[in-house]
């Protein structure tokens, strides 16, 4: 096969540390990077490695297939995942795609990431929250505490906290900084009626 000639392996390494250093040290086109590592796994060890601002595209070639891993190793940087079952002829051409700077991605993880795109976001619409919820996130997005909107709303400070929880679930986000941004974005961060 013409494409196999053209592949140099010029490192391998033991476990996620080492792959870090190999990559630091070796500079290689593309890194076939597996998940599941001693000392560092590979979500972890790519990160590094893009932190290092290397210039190498990393493909991960894994057995693990749940969209969990998929989404963590694109946001890590990898350019590509692949399952382990891959036939040789299609790992050698995304090896090729990948050092060309273009994605390669086995087809359950494009599937993930079809729906990823086409599932629509989760519930951000202010008008899913009730009034009250809609008060309290409108202080929360003013950078109140608890205690503080508690005083505000002359409610207990325990309520508060089951208000914020509710928002938190409702609006499909972490945190409270995430629900200000939310508040901000949909013109909620005005002052209370």
């Amino acid at each position: 096969m013409a494409e196999e000639a053209t592949l140099t392996v010029v490192g391998q390494a033991a476990n996620g540390a080492e792959a870090v250093a190999l990559a630091v040290n070796l500079r290689p086109d593309v890194i076939l990077m597996d998940l599941v590592m001693p000392e560092l796994d590979g979500i972890q060890a790519t990160r590094r490695i893009r932190q290092a601002g290397l210039p190498c595209q990393i493909l991960v070639l894994t057995s693990f297939a749940d969209d969990q891993k998929v989404r963590e190793a694109i946001e890590a940087g990898a350019i590509g995942y692949l399952l382990k079952d891959v036939l040789k002829a299609d790992l050698f051409r995304a090896i090729h795609t990948a050092a060309q700077g273009k994605p390669a991605l086995h087809p359950e993880a494009q599937s993930y990431l079809m729906r990823q795109v086409s599932a629509p976001p989760p519930q951000t619409s202010p008008t899913h929250l009730t009034e009250r919820e809609l008060d309290v996130l409108r202080l929360i997005a003013q950078g109140q505490s608890n205690k503080e909107i508690a005083t505000t709303l002359h409610l207990t400070e325990g309520t508060v906290k089951g208000y914020v929880s509710a928002i938190l679930a409702k609006l499909g986000v972490a945190d409270r900084t995430q629900a200000a941004l939310h508040a901000v974005k949909h013109g909620l961060a005005g002052s209370n009626r």
